[in-house]
């Protein structure tokens, strides 16, 4: 004798196949995932500048050393409270040098005129060159 299934049981089998579909689907999206950074810390100058000075949160999320989960939404807040403040003409020197970076100086101007800088840390990870929102070690 041959079981008919019912509408009940076609309805779990294929929510349960909607739900493993979108649970594989997910992964390989986030497995694909380019790994953040950039090859050479020229691109690495250029780029920071262009997406502080454009306030440009998804440029800056690919350039920053964060956890990938939470990186959008800290360049988000970053470049919220630069936009509240005003900043533009925004420029990043390296140093020691520029071909082998350990720390940069990030400064432009605000809204109302004022000048502002700040340090940061450059970091490499699988040859990918990264900023890291913490100031450098001496």
């Amino acid at each position: 004798m041959i079981d008919i299934p019912t509408r009940r049981t076609a309805t779990v089998a294929v929510a349960i196949a909607i739900a493993v579909t979108w649970v594989a689907v997910i992964t390989v999206l986030i497995a694909h995932q380019p790994d953040p950074g950039v090859d050479s810390p020229g691109q690495l100058r250029e780029d920071l500048t262009t997406a502080l000075n454009r306030h440009d949160v998804e440029a800056l999320s690919g350039l920053i050393d964060y956890p990938p989960a939470a990186a959008g939404d800290f360049a988000k807040s970053y470049i919220d409270a630069l936009t509240d403040r005003g900043a533009h003409d925004v420029t990043v020197k390296f140093a020691p040098d520029d071909l082998a970076p350990t720390s940069a100086t990030v400064s432009g101007k605000l809204g109302d005129g004022r000048s502002f800088g700040y340090p940061v840390a450059i970091a490499v990870k699988d040859k990918l060159w990264l900023v890291s929102f913490t100031p450098p070690l001496p």
